[in-house]
């Protein structure tokens, strides 16, 4: 028989392991948790990435078949000899052009068929981006190209364009290529145009070796394509932009200005009067003379310096008179006249008369 004492010491070595292990079996059980909640961590956010990409790739637009029909349909559309085509151009070199035909093969513009224009510099007036039109001459140049012709798209296109100017009234820059007898030549859209050298200027000029790579303003006058025949003038543009200052400077006038000028020219009703940059003005046979003249030449000659003073503007046309001047002149040169006092009294120098009328208080 064993005493308490034994008894209490075997209990207490026995509970003591108990006491011990308890812990470590909740930190093992626990740890397998921690361990399941670090791995699941990266899990949900690798589950989260795709989502967000997902999300990303539902709000970009969804390419389709429609946004490249156009491309598409002019890929496939049949090329022919002898149609008219446009490009715009990617590449230029002193030897030829190269188009972009939004087609599967490009275009090929040598420089010889670029433009009949003589004095045309490829390099200068073709650049990168500029849109050409032009005939195809062949499907294939034997490397995969169009071989396309500008000049011959210009004897169809260019026709058309001139027809345009003419009837449009439209002002072309143009420089002037060569002489001819009667005028000179000058390029326009790649056809050669005439201008006589009656249309040159305001007046009538010589053509001479000066005249080669000046420039010009001028409008289509004549259009003949059956006859390929392109007439152009400098002369009217000249003479609308005189018009548009003369028009402008006979604004400025003020009536009651008195001015020089030259007899210009005489006619039955009257004399016009140049007073210089392009104006004239109409001297009325009634406004020539404070004397009544049956004709302007009774008192005028062509040529003869005049003052005039203007008298009114009306639809561009000046009015003047020297008769107005005239009695201005008179106004000026007449004495003034004083009138003469008379009493109807007496004259006396008594010293009578002088104290007539005095009274004395």
């Amino acid at each position: 028989m064993m005493d308490n004492t034994e008894i209490k010491d075997t209990a207490e070595v026995t509970e003591a392991p108990v006491t011990e292990e308890a812990p470590a079996a909740a930190a093992v059980e626990e740890a397998p948790a921690e361990v399941a909640a670090t791995e699941e961590a990266p899990a949900a956010a690798v589950e989260e990435a795709p989502a967000a990409e997902a999300m990303e790739a539902a709000e970009a637009p969804v390419e389709t078949m429609d946004d490249y029909k156009e491309e598409l349909e002019a890929s496939f559309r049949k090329i022919k000899v002898g149609d008219i085509i446009s490009g715009t151009v990617i590449d230029v070199n002193e030897e030829e052009v190269t188009l972009d035909l939004k087609y599967y093969a490009p275009g090929i513009i040598k420089a010889e068929e670029i433009s009949n224009d003589p004095g045309f510099k490829l390099l200068e007036e073709v650049k990168k981006g500029d849109v050409l039109e032009a005939t195809v001459v062949s499907t294939d140049d034997g490397a995969g190209n169009i071989r396309l012709s500008r000049k011959e798209a210009s004897e169809v296109l260019a026709w058309e364009k001139v027809q345009e100017y003419l009837d449009a009234g439209t002002i072309l820059d143009v420089k002037i290529a060569g002489l001819v007898p009667s005028g000179v030549v000058a390029y326009v859209e790649g056809i050669r145009g005439f201008i006589p050298a009656s249309q040159l200027a305001l007046s009538y000029v010589e053509v001479d070796d000066s005249w080669l790579g000046r420039e010009a303003q001028v409008r289509v006058i004549t259009v003949d394509k059956s006859k390929k025949k392109l007439v152009m003038s400098a002369k009217v543009v000249l003479r609308e932009k005189a018009e548009e200052e003369r028009s402008r400077r006979i604004a400025m006038m003020v009536p009651g200005t008195v001015m020089e000028g030259k007899v210009e020219s005489l006619m039955p009703y009257g004399a016009f009067v140049d007073l210089g940059d392009g104006i004239s003005g109409l001297v009325h046979i009634s406004q020539i003379s404070r004397k009544r003249i049956a004709k302007p030449s009774e008192v005028l000659s062509v040529g003869q310096a005049v003052k005039v003073k203007v008298q009114g503007i009306k639809e561009g046309k000046v009015s003047l008179s020297m008769k107005a001047l005239e009695e201005e002149m008179v106004d000026v040169d007449q004495p003034e006249r004083v009138e003469e006092y008379v009493s109807g009294e007496k004259v006396s120098t008594s010293l009578g008369a002088l104290l007539k009328g005095i009274k004395l208080d």
